[in-house]
């Protein structure tokens, strides 16, 4: 167009754009109705790399995701021609998606369908497209087949082995191995250049080997191809001489080897130049021979390598990892031994695929209003923009006129749109290195106006408070938005009202009279709604009693008020805090209504008491201090009380920011008064609330008052000694300060996105002390970092403002200040925040494991490219669950654990503990940022090597008997291997004292054992662990019973506590009493007593029988037990043949006065000739006691 009409042409253009007056695009709310509703052309949102390389062995699957209202439909093209999916029966489309599968189950060759492939989706509205996608079946082909003859080379000569290996896709890595799979040893002499070539700057006599390999890895299929290995033969001129008195460092051993000047090996000649493109990896290289080994030294013409050079290889090679313009220039590398130097300039120049300055984004207008889209992209060479509607150039015949449209080079304007004119625009950036293309669709939108908000919502505010009536509305063209209240009188707007654009009422100092119903009506040439939210205007909360300072004698009572005036529609909730923790109210404090109530108080009691009173829209507070003192006995005779309120507070020598406040002393009532508190209130913000300003020691009674800008102050003072505070004083006459710009810099600060294509930046409010001035908002700044641009700047009285449209995880700079009526506030520092986050593109590859363990494993895998995170990195995290046990038929839990490792190495590795010994694990890895994670890695299986086992199930330890013990146990839960038996250790202990260890072995099915006591008393301490082939598990540690004669397990209840038992041993011990008391009855009967011979030898209380009938008696003082029983040995109780009346009538026998018995005892008689001439007294209870003295 632009060459058709020449300059007159770009005149017109130019004057457009002059007085160009463009309408803001709508900015459609996530409303989920007004989405259902909203007809939009389609979106891409998935597709796959234009440089696509599939394995061979699976499915192909070529993405492609689109979005839009109707659902879109979709079709390819393959090669630039139409791509029939339904006539292939390999190919599906997924439901309600682009997406292709291509499966081989069947038979087929994944290489009959490389090509190049775009997908299209449609609706009513328009057609977005995809980028083209080369799809390309990767290959690791054979090394081929080749002879290598021996490589015959001099000590001291430079020589390179040729790697060449077979070209794959993409192409293989390369390493050089010998034949037990060790790597080359690789130094400053030897080492591995960057097409793969093993180069010597020179040769020694030790490395003649016979297996230099070159060895190639193919990514994709994870497969290693090896070349023959090279045979390199070294002749030395002289043998080496073991003898020799040389240098213990001479590689040579002594023999004379010529030194030789460096020469560059790679690349050849004095020049040579390299071509990168931008962001990607330069590497250069200079490897050169020599005799000594050269060293390797980079320098870059007109200025010292910048801090993005990175030198590997021993120096000899330079590598810079994203590169950009100011990279190109000519760099030398000089190689330089004690023999001579060398150098070689590489001339670096930098091309540039187009890359997006600003790329286009999606446009909703309603009719009749003015739009653009903008594309700009730079590269190297410039990229050449072009425009396409739908799929077709836009100058085309099938592309539908439009009147309305004007295209400026990287610009497309549109001028009064109608209905009819939504479609979906491509911009093609394209120069000699690449392409970029991006959708953006006009939308055209007509929509009558729609309330979002909640219908017929109900806000309380407290009365003097400012507060917001919300009316989130949508319609296209953007409707009018008026309040009314109670449905009558014109629209509110000024005085104390305030309407914000997004429809938001502000009152700014709510009163009775403002409570009431109000309406919003939002009306455009499409139709009207509207919504009523009802404001209930609510007295504060206030402490009107609060708590006061107080001493308390130990042991007495302290009582604190708090007394609570609300609005009695708002239910209240009093709460106190002891030291800024809740208090916990038990038996001894007391809460009622209006007070808190301590008795009998102690040391513990003391501390600052607060007292909380919330409604749900407001709160107050209010603390004072307990102080716990002494028995009043103990203190001065003087009676104490609070002190009396300070008196005639008077204001002088008023500036703007500071006031002189001086009182007069109340009576201390002989406690000096030790502090005093200024408190102050306002009557704009929070009217009728008093709060503290500052304090002061107790001695004065005239302060500077350091005041905040635009408040209204009235001060009053209180007083505090020992005993309390006093009540607060009357108030001083009011002082208002002027207003001022805000002091203060909003706190906070702080960007991050909470989309993918957006960045919501945030701070703290200023206090409303901090505000200094009416009509306090905030001016928000911010610009991408590093790019030069301009900043954009917006003005909010919010704390938060979302930038929209941003790029995927981008650094913005960003800065703040607040505004008043008075002027401009102090500007924030610069902070950096970033854009959303969106999900990681790319997996890590070739996972895999080494130093597989029992219980941890090595994990090692390829990182990403730091530009498929897309946002920022935070972990690797590696996901494995258990998949079972080798041992045969246990169960496990499969539940999937993760481990987050953080690494930035070129070849991170981790370690993964924490393992099942003796398990089948499968294992996989995400890279996550820090909100998304990416896509899945290959996955890796391994089995752990086998451990040592948990402990046994169970411990049990039974003694039976007073000789036995008797041991039983489970196998363990986790055996960690194959359990090949248990080992039993124990030991006698006595207190702190041990015995020697014993130790028993049992095979794995045998589970009890008996140990027979040696005495009865012993107690062993057991140690019981099971075995596998690596060793004894965890010890289950048990000690036998206190006592020999308790049956003891730790499953079993102790009947000795159990109160059935208790009651049956009381009973059978009564029935044991019950018959000695009848037994001893029984044996007194007669009169028996004990008969004793007052002599110097007394009798013997047991009488022995001879064998001729008579008794034969014995002195023992040492044993006389009771009479008429004797204790046995075994514990038995025998009878007593003693009795008088077993010795005749009595007719010879003679009393003394004292009642003993004199005289000679005759043979005694038979027990059966006497019985029943027993005495008639023996059935007295008081004889048969009698007889047991």
């Amino acid at each position: 167009m632009l060459a058709q009409g020449g300059p007159w042409a770009l005149s017109v253009i130019s004057l457009v754009l002059l007085l160009w007056q463009e309408v803001s695009a709508i900015d459609v709310p996530l409303d989920s109705k007004i989405q259902q509703d909203l007809k939009q052309p389609p979106t891409i949102m998935k597709q796959s790399l234009k440089d696509y390389i599939v394995d061979p062995r699976d499915n192909i699957i070529i993405e492609c995701e689109a979005k839009g209202n109707p659902v879109p439909t979709f079709l390819w093209q393959r090669n630039g021609k139409f791509f029939n999916v339904g006539k292939d029966p390999r190919v599906t489309m997924r439901k309600r998606s682009g997406t292709l599968e291509i499966s081989f189950r069947s038979g087929g060759r994944p290489e009959d369908y490389e090509g190049e492939y775009q997908c299209f989706a449609s609706n009513n509205f328009g057609t977005a497209l995809t980028n083209k996608i080369l799809l390309r079946v990767s290959k690791s082909p054979l090394w081929p087949k080749e002879v290598l003859e021996p490589v015959v080379v001099g000590e001291g000569s430079p020589l390179v082995l040729a790697c060449n290996p077979p070209p794959g896709l993409p192409p293989p890595l390369t390493f050089w191995m010998d034949s037990a799979m060790m790597p080359i040893t690789q130094d400053k002499r030897v080492s591995m250049g960057l097409n793969g070539d093993l180069y010597f700057s020179n040769v020694l006599a030790k490395d003649s080997h016979t297996d230099y390999s070159c060895n190639a890895r193919f990514l994709f299929t994870h497969t290693i191809q090896q070349k023959n290995p090279f045979t390199l033969k070294v002749q030395t001129k002289e043998p080496y001489n073991d003898t020799s008195s040389v240098n213990s460092t001479d590689p040579y051993g002594g023999r004379k080897v010529a030194e030789t000047t460096p020469n560059f090996l790679s690349p050849t000649g004095t020049d040579s130049s390299r071509m990168v493109m931008r962001g990607e990896k330069l590497k250069l290289e200079c490897i050169a021979s020599g005799v000594p080994t050269p060293s390797i030294k980079w320098f870059k013409k007109g200025g010292d390598l910048n801090q993005k050079v990175k030198l590997d290889n021993f120096n000899k090679t330079l590598r810079i990892d994203s590169v950009s313009e100011e990279d190109a220039g000519e760099y030398m590398c000089m190689a330089n031994n004690q023999i001579g130097s060398i150098r070689h300039s590489i001339y670096v120049q930098v091309k540039a695929a187009p890359y997006w300055l600003d790329q286009p984004s999606n446009l909703v207008l309603a009719p009749d209003e003015n739009g653009r889209l903008v594309c700009r992209a730079n590269g190297n060479p410039k990229p050449h923009i072009q425009w396409l509607v739908n799929g077709g150039p836009i100058n085309s015949n099938r592309s539908l006129p439009n009147p309305s449209r004007t295209v400026a080079g990287d610009t497309i304007m549109f001028r009064s749109v109608q209905i009819g004119s939504s479609a979906v625009y491509q911009c093609n950036a394209s120069n000699d290195h690449g392409y970029l293309l991006a959708n953006a669709f006009i939308s055209i939108l007509d929509m009558a106006p729609r309330m979002l908000g909640p219908k017929n919502q109900l806000i309380k505010v407290i009365e003097n408070n400012r507060t917001f009536l919300d009316c989130p509305y949508f319609g296209s063209p953007l409707p009018v938005l008026r309040w009314f209240k109670n449905g009558q009188g014109s629209g509110l707007d000024g005085g104390h009202y305030r309407v914000y654009i997004n429809g938001t009422l502000e009152i700014k100092r709510a009163r009775a009279e403002d409570q009431g119903t109000y309406t919003c009506v939002a009306t455009n040439i499409l139709g009207t709604e509207e919504n009523q939210v009802r404001l209930e205007v609510k007295e504060p909360t206030r402490i009107v009693r609060a708590p006061e300072h107080q001493s308390a004698t130990r042991g007495t009572m302290a009582r604190f008020d708090c007394r609570v005036k609300s609005d009695l529609t708002l239910p209240i909730t009093v709460t106190w805090l002891k030291d800024d923790k809740p208090l916990s109210l038990g038996s001894r404090l007391k809460k009622d209504e209006d007070s808190l109530s301590i008795p009998n108080v102690h040391e513990g009691d003391e501390g600052t008491y607060t007292c909380t009173v919330k409604t749900e829209i407001d709160q107050d507070t209010a603390s004072a201090r307990l102080t716990v003192t002494e028995d009043a006995s103990l203190s001065s005779v003087l009676p104490t009380d609070r002190p009396d309120s300070p008196m005639d507070l008077e204001l002088s020598d008023a500036k703007e920011r500071n006031i002189r406040l001086t009182w007069i002393h109340g009576d201390d009532h002989n406690s000096p008064v030790t502090l005093f508190v200024v408190q102050f209130e306002e009557d704009r913000w929070e009217s009728g609330k008093w709060q503290n300003l500052s304090s002061y020691p107790g001695d004065v009674s005239t302060v500077i008052l350091e005041l905040s800008p635009f408040v209204n102050y009235q001060f009053r003072v209180i007083a505090v000694n020992s005993v309390g505070q006093s009540r607060p004083s009357l108030p001083s006459q009011r002082y208002q300060t002027s207003g001022a710009p805000p002091d203060a810099i909003p706190r906070g600060l702080k960007g991050w996105g909470t989309k993918k294509n957006n960045m919501e930046i945030s701070w703290e409010p200023l206090l409303d002390t901090e505000r200094n001035g009416p009509n306090l908002h905030y001016s928000v700044w911010w610009r991408r970092k590093d790019t030069g641009e301009e900043w954009s700047n917006v003005t909010t009285v919010g704390a938060k403002h979302i930038v929209h449209d941003t790029e995927t995880y981008v650094p913005y700079e960003i800065k703040l200040r607040a505004v008043n009526d008075f002027g401009l506030g102090g500007e924030s520092n610069i902070i950096i925040g970033y854009s959303g986050e969106d999900k990681p593109t790319a997996p890590p590859t070739d996972l895999r494991v080494s130093k597989i363990d029992s219980t941890k494993v090595n994990v090692h895998w390829t990182p990403v490219d730091p530009s498929t995170v897309l946002g920022e990195f935070k972990e690797y995290r590696v996901y494995y669950w258990r998949e079972g046990s080798m041992v045969k038929g246990l169960r496990v839990n499969k539940e999937k654990k993760t481990k987050g490792f953080y690494s930035t190495v070129a070849q991170p590795t981790g370690i993964l503990t924490d393992l099942q010994p003796y398990s089948h694990y499968r294992i996989y890895m995400v890279v996550a940022n820090n909100r998304y994670e990416g896509p899945p890695s290959n996955h890796v299986e391994f089995r752990t090597k086998e451990g040592v086992p948990e402990a046994p199930k169970f411990f049990k330890i039974i003694q039976r008997s007073t000789d036995v013990i008797h041991l039983e146990w489970d196998k363990p839960l986790e055996p960690n291997g194959i359990l090949i038996g248990y080992k039993l250790n124990y030991q006698t202990v006595n207190g702190s004292r041990v015995g020697l260890m014993q130790m028993q072995s049992f095979l794995p099915n045998v589970t009890t054992y008996t140990l027979r006591l040696p005495e009865r008393a012993i107690r062993y301490k057991f140690y019981l662990a099971a075995l596998t082939q690596v060793g004894a598990g965890e010890v289950y540690a048990e000690e036998s019973p206190h006592f020999t004669n308790e049956a003891y397990s730790k499953d079993q209840v102790d009947i000795a506590t159990q109160g059935w038992f208790i009651g049956l041993m009381c009973a059978i011990a009564l029935i044991i009493l019950i018959l000695l008391i009848v037994c001893f009855i029984k044996r007194s009967r007669g009169g028996k007593y004990p008969v004793r011979e007052k002599k110097d030898l007394p009798l013997d209380a047991v009488d022995q029988k001879g064998e001729d009938g008579s008794f034969d008696y014995h002195s023992d003082e040492d044993n006389k037990p009771l009479q008429g029983s004797q204790n046995s040995l075994d514990g038995g109780v025998k009878e007593s043949d003693d009795s008088l009346v077993d010795y005749g009538e009595g007719g010879d026998g003679q009393f003394n006065e004292d009642g003993s018995f004199i005289g000679q005892y005759t043979v005694k008689k038979d027990k059966d000739e006497t019985e029943g001439n027993e005495s008639s007294e023996a059935t007295s209870p008081v004889n048969a006691i009698y007889s047991l003295a």
